[in-house]
């Protein structure tokens, strides 16, 4: 057990040593070391912050950042050795944090700990890390009966695998496609890296030709620039089918759909809950499912008549200019970009030859540190592929703030999409302070032919996102896990610092200093740029109410979904014709693959990106309504937002720098729909 990686808590996490083998025994132990610390905890008298809570901490923390690295090895480097191994532990863990969530005798510790005279005397953070806990304990089933919390626990148990099962079946599902094209003509419009990519792919495989997949770095480009109509629809049709009963049986997530909204439905019940919907919302900065319902509903109204306003010069374009009269799913973005070059003459792919990888990094750390006077520099620790980089980003004063990885290219075996997470957090103990450790993940295209890789504006706009998030996390200056970073933010904010940091993507000063052409090393055009700006509220009618689509269909499924009535699909289909300008293929199985509610943090809180829209809009108002106090204003956000992680109300949070209530005006203006 000493040689075991995953108990070593020293220094950086060993990735490169850690092993499947490994994982079993390091879990048991840990488990092992954290129960017996609750069965302490469970009688210690007299009770005290540092007789009661700080033990509890120090062993559950050890356990959940021993899985937390298991837990990302199995998204980034996913093997059938380590899935086997996750699959196998997941319950494991999941019992243990029923169990913890159910104990009687913590909770009624806790809520001694509540009515000492001690806790009149703790800090703001130390009684929101107190009102938390025993909020905590009432929704993980503390006082059900002993029937009920047994079932609580069997239910959150099978929660968990079938959540899990859902995101590997898209996985599997979006690495078990290839298309081999033979004829290079049949490639037409797709641009030269993509191609390039494509070959290397065949060659890999041994075979001759292009290969194809349904990697990010690949699919959008066929659906956006292929000029073989066949082609796009062939790839849209693979892509829309995932995991579903089109396909193999074993990767169908149709089973694990219905079985999960019955699961999650129980577990509200038996807590007295009238739905998921209102369970979930129980921990967010929204009051109801009503209250959501109404502000999706509201922004609807106001952009679906610029919705339908793009869709309709998507179809004059498509009938007049390139002879579609009846526009297809597989057409949108390809006669999308087409409309897009028309009108303000640049595309997407001319843009992107000036985004290169070691500019757009060295922009996003110019843009931090002009913010609130931190450096970012280059650090090295053991990582789990050769495509890793790590960091260190260091404060005024020359002291350590925190660190973190980036892993930014899509690969075989790596769950897609772009997130961030944390490795460790910062914590505040005897021997000092623990500094925040995270992950940053991204799926882009990787450079070829000796040059760097390239990134579409969106891709720069994603990197800057999942930064946003890093900083939240890196710059907390809380010291206690609970509330530390994004830990205790309410869901339904926790966008805010993630969407905020997009709109340096869009200043012209932070945009040119990031581009250097992969060919030329030119910068970008001013010229470009405006080009970049005229058309930055293209389609945005369209892409509002697809997220609108989105939120409503995750709230509605959450809160009034009725399977006796209607299916999934057809409540989807309901939504879309309620909001919705675009309508896919009957066949199109966007649930089956919608990993963000099924699978990750978002089931009832997908209504998060917008509401939280509304807040980063707004944070970020107050900079261009003072442009010359730039770093004044960055050090007051960093000190009421960033700085408090969880440990004040996220509508403080906002209020304490914004002065007043957050208001949807600069939303609407940034996304060219205001009156």
């Amino acid at each position: 057990m000493n040689t075991n990686p995953l108990l070593d808590f020293s220094g950086l996490p060993r990735f490169d040593d850690v092993r499947p083998e490994h994982v079993t025994p390091a879990i048991e132990a840990l488990l092992a070391e954290a129960e017996a610390a609750v069965k302490v905890a469970e009688t210690v008298a007299p009770i005290s912050w540092d007789s009661f809570v700080t033990p509890l901490d120090d062993a559950t923390e050890r356990l959940y950042r021993a899985w937390g690295q298991v837990s990302h090895l199995q998204s980034v480097v996913n093997t059938p050795e380590l899935r086997e191994v996750y699959n196998a532990n997941l319950p494991k863990l999941s019992r243990f944090g029923s169990a913890v969530s159910q104990n009687p005798a913590l909770y009624a510790q806790y809520k001694a700990l509540a009515a000492s005279a001690e806790a009149a005397t703790y800090d703001e953070v130390r009684a929101k890390v107190l009102a938390n806990a025993l909020r905590d304990f009432r929704l993980g089933g503390a006082e059900l009966d002993d029937a009920d919390k047994a079932r609580f626990a069997e239910l959150q148990e099978e929660l968990s695998g079938l959540q899990a099962k859902f995101s590997q079946n898209v996985l599997d599902a979006t690495d078990a496609f290839a298309l081999y094209v033979d004829n290079e003509s049949e490639l037409s419009g797709l641009p030269a890296d993509v191609i390039t990519s494509a070959h290397a792919a065949a060659q890999k495989d041994g075979r001759e030709g292009w290969k194809l997949t349904l990697q990010m770095p690949c699919y959008l480009p066929v659906l956006t620039y292929a000029d073989n109509r066949a082609l796009r629809e062939q790839l849209y049709h693979a892509n829309a089918v995932r995991a579903s009963e089109f396909g193999d049986a074993a990767l169908d997530n149709s089973g694990n759909i219905d079985r999960i909204l019955a699961v999650r439905g129980e577990l509200a019940a038996l807590l007295g809950f009238e739905n998921y919907g209102e369970y979930s919302i129980a921990t967010k900065m929204a009051s109801d499912a009503a209250q959501v319902l109404g502000f999706l509903r509201d922004l609807a109204a106001r952009a679906k008549p610029y919705a339908q306003r793009d869709r309709a010069e998507l179809e004059a374009f498509a009938r007049d200019e390139l002879g579609l009269d009846d526009l297809q799913a597989w057409d949108l973005s390809y006669v999308g970009e087409k409309l897009k070059q028309a009108r303000y003459s640049y595309s997407e792919q001319e843009v992107k030859q000036y985004f290169t990888e070691p500019k757009v990094l060295a922009g996003l750390f110019g843009v931090i540190e002009r913010l609130y006077g931190l450096k970012v520099q280059p650090d090295s620790a053991p990582v789990w592929h050769p495509d890793v980089r790590f960091y260190r980003l260091m404060d005024a004063d020359g002291a350590l703030v925190g660190q973190f990885y980036m892993d930014l290219y899509a690969r075989e075996g790596k769950r897609g999409g772009a997130w961030m997470d944390d490795c460790r957090n910062r914590r505040v103990t005897a021997a000092g302070v623990q500094t925040p450790l995270v992950y940053l993940v991204c799926n882009f295209g990787r450079g070829s032919d000796g040059k760097p890789a390239t990134f579409s504006h969106d891709e720069v706009t994603t990197l800057f996102h999942e930064m946003g998030h890093g900083l939240h996390q890196l710059l907390t200056r809380i010291g206690e896990l609970a509330v530390a970073g994004i830990n205790g933010v309410e869901w339904d904010a926790v966008e805010l610092p993630s969407q905020f940091m997009e709109n340096f993507c869009w200043e012209w000063d932070q945009v040119q200093g990031m581009t250097s052409h992969v060919s030329t090393g030119a910068k970008l055009p001013r010229e470009l740029f405006d080009k970049m700006l005229a058309a930055k509220n293209y389609q945005s009618g369209m892409f509002t109410v697809r997220q609108l689509e989105f939120g409503l269909f995750d709230m509605l499924l959450h809160s009034q979904y009725q399977p006796q009535q209607e299916s999934v699909l057809q409540l989807l289909e309901r939504v879309r014709g309620e909001v919705a300008v675009n309508f896919p293929p009957e066949w199109n199985r966007f649930p089956h693959q919608f990993s963000h509610i099924f699978a990750g943090g978002y089931a009832a809180g997908y209504y998060s990106y917008k509401w939280a829209e509304v807040l980063s809009a707004d944070a970020y108002a107050a900079f261009e309504e003072a442009p010359e106090q730039l770093q004044a204003t960055g050090a007051r956000f960093r000190a009421e937002v960033l700085s408090r992680g969880g440990s004040r109300s996220a509508a403080d949070n906002f209020r304490a720098f914004r002065g007043r209530d957050p208001q949807i005006d600069a939303l609407l203006r940034h996304n060219g729909m205001a009156a």
